[in-house]
């Protein structure tokens, strides 16, 4: 008997039994769809972040209190904060640096009539718009002389702006934050995540007014641009020099690449994890494919007889098995990339959720599901092959 004998029968055999072949497959096409749909996923989450911190550009430094573990391992809270007047002293003393930007951040509710939004408050000083990327949809950003009046204006991410003001123009309104009354002066098109979380459901005050209604003088972080990215690592230097007398060691400064190489490992990993936990779902469904082909031999055990009765060699009984698994297999994995990918491409459109679809994951998936049914079909295929042809005529 040659292969393409052995593949009729196999097709022959799949197609009598539709609803038993297409249970069995549903396995490994919930096991492919979820290997495709949760690594698009995690290759979303990281291109959108990895791309939103290289927007900002490779000349950036970014300086926070305490000692902070860049393998993540450790950081804890910091044992003091830094002020506005180490933001200005950094100014003064850095020659190399073009913006100083020193960062508040707060929760809070925002109100406008009757609607009212939680919102998380990002508060800096004029020179934002020089080290974070943002495109106004109308209106301005708060000026040098606002933020030296601690005036109480504000812009708004494009999600606050929808919520308060459902098709209107914002600019000019007024809004009420933390009890305190503001002017809006601008909103923003939509930003996406970040690492502040979601941009779009942030609102901006000058840093003077958060300190001045929040009643505090903490700064999270300070962010350092350098004149020119070629002198990063001396800005870090002149940094360094500059906080020292004060802080001692107790402070760290970080650049643009050493955040992307750490996000990109720690999303990498998460990528992959979500990978191994969604192949877990293709081994269940190659159980499956083994426990359905046991059947299949156990109730063609007299048809197995017959063949090998009239001179079907070991090989073919176990070839013609094999390829039922690897069919199943195959159809299943097929099945699940139409699943997976259309899955994903459904995500990004109607969720805020990014999913990129990779080809490494459809043909890891792919390939992973046929190697299923390969590994779990040979056991029952050679469970066939090895039935005695008198005892298997004999069976009932």
């Amino acid at each position: 008997m040659n292969y393409v004998e052995s593949f009729r029968i196999a097709v022959r055999a799949l197609a009598a039994n539709k609803a038993r072949s297409l249970l069995t497959m549903l396995g490994v096409i919930i096991g492919v769809a979820a290997v495709i749909l949760l690594v698009g996923i995690g290759t979303g989450v990281q291109d959108e972040v990895t791309g939103s911190l290289e927007g900002l550009g490779s000349n950036l430094l970014f300086v926070i209190p305490g000692e902070y573990d860049m393998s993540m391992e450790g950081g804890g809270a910091p044992p003091r904060y830094f002020s506005l007047d180490d933001a200005d002293m950094l100014e003064r003393r850095v020659e190399g640096a073009s913006a100083v930007v020193p960062i508040m951040r707060v929760g809070s509710t925002m109100k406008a009539g009757n609607r009212d939004v939680r919102v998380s408050v990002a508060a800096a000083n004029e020179q934002g718009t020089e080290v974070f990327t943002s495109d106004l949809a109308g209106g301005r950003h708060y000026r040098k002389s606002e933020v030296d009046a601690a005036s109480r204006v504000v812009a708004l991410g494009s999600d606050v702006a929808t919520q308060l003001f459902p098709n209107q123009d914002p600019v000019g309104k007024q809004v009420t934050l933390n009890g305190q009354r503001f002017t809006v002066i601008g909103h923003y098109e939509p930003m996406g995540g970040g690492l502040s979380g979601n941009q779009d459901g942030q609102v901006y005050i000058p840093i003077t007014t958060a300190q001045k209604i929040f009643g505090t003088t903490d700064i999270v972080s300070i962010v350092v641009k350098s004149a020119d990215p070629d002198e990063v690592d001396a800005v870090r230097r002149e940094i360094r020099r500059a906080l020292s007398p004060t802080f001692g060691e107790e402070f760290t400064v970080f650049s643009q690449e050493q955040t992307l190489g750490i996000l990109a490992d720690l999303l990498g990993m998460l990528t992959y994890m979500l990978a191994g936990i969604a192949g877990i779902s293709l081994l269940v469904g190659g159980i499956g494919i083994m426990n359905i082909m046991l059947v299949s031999v156990s109730e063609r055990t007299r048809e197995i007889g017959i063949r090998k009765a009239v001179g079907a060699r070991t090989y073919d009984i176990m070839s013609q098995f094999v390829i039922e698994a690897v069919g199943l297999s195959i159809l299943g994995g097929v099945m699940g990339i139409i699943v997976g990918w259309g899955g994903a491409t459904l995500i990004e459109q109607l969720t805020p959720v990014p999913a990129n679809v990779t080809l490494w994951a459809v043909a890891m998936s792919f390939f992973f599901a046929v190697f299923v049914g390969v590994f779990f079909g040979v056991y029952p295929a050679y469970k066939a092959s090895q039935l005695d042809p008198i005892e298997a005529l004999r069976y009932e």
